[in-house]
């Protein structure tokens, strides 16, 4: 059995020794491609044929690394649900290595559910087939909705039973990809040893990989901050304009590209509410929808906190004050992004002074009958051009939508954008499809028990999001009421 080729360029390997362990995934009885991502494949510039057979299942699950690939599992930090752990790193996973792809961009290959590794901390490093397959329903929709993510290379079966809580469940590895897997905790590893040659040596390397505007410039390290806090105010707020819940958004889970990572118990909200918390472990809502831009600061807050040697030396005090701008800037950049994003869901072009209050009015009135966030911003584009019947039916009570209306149709009236322009664009920011609740929770039922169709369905349905099907209708519809609360686990 030939072993498919990668031409990798290792540059974490190379240049930053001392900042990982090299490993190893666990052998494996049985491993059985379960899904694999062609074009993504082909994006990387890979032989998807090569690697959709037993032998890319034996590499993309951990048990056999190809030439040139250096597997290693990275050491870092984090802050989780508040309280600081000084040591986290890969105790599941490993980076396999990385490749350039056909757009001249480097893009780490990491595999999830390796086996365990000097960073697992007591736990079996597995993971299990719900999860990944979660993890590639939401990471390959959240691409296709338009926010920057880790994507899902492939799915793989080890062929083996794993043991959780529940009961043994058939254990799986996901191959992901990313633009790198350098975290806010990466730099607290370093910062909480005192380590700063280290810290420098991490920031330039951040740097060149994803901000390289910034190499050489005598304050690149507060460069680095601020663009890294822009990255992820835009994150946030794609996240928000699409009802997105991370639900562990602990500062290892907070990448320095400024793309989603680590779908654990995420989920989408159906009816608006600020406050909806789904994951299991987060019994106080300190990561609840409307909560989420708050955390995005405060983690970011606690990349400066590692930052202030490199940023000034020399004056700490002016270092603290320096880096303190940085982190209040954050709502503002915030604001700018989530308001543009919002006139856009809205049919607004220009900006006037208004427009702010027209989006938070329209989100009070949406929470207050806890409508349908994604329905109602889709079927504005049919009410804005004059019928409003089908927006009206997403309110048990439409008399808080009734009074919003006007406002929204003199607002519009003041711009001459021709009708069709308008709704095609509101067409292509407010999604049809979303992964459903229930609808993932179903599918993840079934293929535990063997059967992926209703996997394959869904995945298929949501790469095209935002393009209305006749026959997919069930798939744009919130859960039913008997489907009740909804908890989502992390998976390990």
């Amino acid at each position: 059995m030939s072993i498919p080729a990668f031409d990798f360029d290792n540059s974490y390997a190379r240049e930053l020794e001392g900042f990982y362990v090299p490993w190893k995934g666990a052998e494996v009885p049985a491993p059985r491609m379960i899904r694999f991502n062609h074009a993504l494949a082909d994006e990387l510039g890979l032989d998807g044929k090569a690697l959709d057979t037993d032998a890319g299942a034996a590499i993309l699950v951990g048990h056999q690394a190809p030439e040139g690939a250096e597997p290693l599992a990275m050491a870092y930090a984090g802050h989780q649900f508040g309280g600081f752990s000084p040591q986290l790193g890969d105790g599941r996973a490993l980076l396999l290595g990385e490749v350039i792809d056909r757009q001249g961009k480097r893009r780490d290959i990491h595999l999830k559910g390796s086996g365990r590794t000097p960073f697992s901390r007591g736990g079996d490093g597995k993971a299990v087939l719900g999860p990944v397959l979660r993890e590639y329903i939401i990471g390959e929709a959240m691409h296709a909705l338009g926010v920057p993510t880790t994507r899902a290379l492939a799915a793989v079966a080890t062929g083996e039973e794993v043991m959780r809580q529940d009961g043994p469940e058939p254990g799986a590895v996901l191959a992901r990809v990313a633009s790198s897997h350098l975290r806010v905790g990466t730099f607290q590893f370093f910062a909480a040893r005192g380590e700063t040659e280290r810290l420098r040596q991490l920031a330039d390397y951040a740097i060149a990989r994803h901000y390289p505007d910034l190499a050489g410039r005598p304050d690149r390290y507060l460069g680095l901050l601020k663009a890294v806090r822009d990255r992820q105010a835009a994150l946030i707020v794609k996240w928000m304009l699409i009802g997105f819940v991370h639900g562990v958004m602990n500062t290892d889970n907070m990448t320095i590209s400024g793309e989603t990572i680590d779908y654990g118990p995420c989920a989408f909200i159906d009816g608006y509410d600020p406050a909806t918390v789904f994951s299991s472990i987060d019994q106080h809502g300190r990561y609840a929808y409307g909560n989420q831009p708050k955390i995005a600061q405060w983690n970011l807050a606690r990349l400066a906190e590692t930052l202030l040697d490199l940023i000034n030396p020399d004056d700490s005090d002016n270092a603290v004050r320096q880096a303190g701008e940085v982190i209040n800037g954050f709502p503002l950049s915030y604001e700018r992004a989530w308001i543009a994003g919002m006139r856009t869901k809205l049919g607004l072009v220009r900006d006037e002074p208004d427009d702010m209050e027209l989006a938070v009015g329209l989100l009070a009135v949406l929470e207050t009958q806890n409508a349908d966030f994604t329905r109602v911003f889709r079927s504005l584009s049919r009410a804005a051009s004059g019928e409003v019947s089908e927006t009206r039916s997403l309110f048990a009570n439409p008399a808080g939508f009734d009074v919003w209306l006007p406002l929204w149709q003199a607002r519009l009236a003041r711009e001459d954008t021709p009708a069709e322009e308008r709704i095609a664009a509101m067409n292509r920011v407010n999604p049809v499809y979303i992964p459903r609740n229930h609808m993932v929770e179903a599918a993840l039922a079934s293929a535990t028990k063997g059967d992926l169709a209703p996997f394959e369905r869904l995945v298929e349905v949501l790469a095209d999001p935002f393009t209305e099907r006749e026959g997919l209708e069930v798939f744009a519809l919130g859960a039913p009421s008997d489907f009740g609360p909804y908890t989502t686990y992390c998976g390990t």
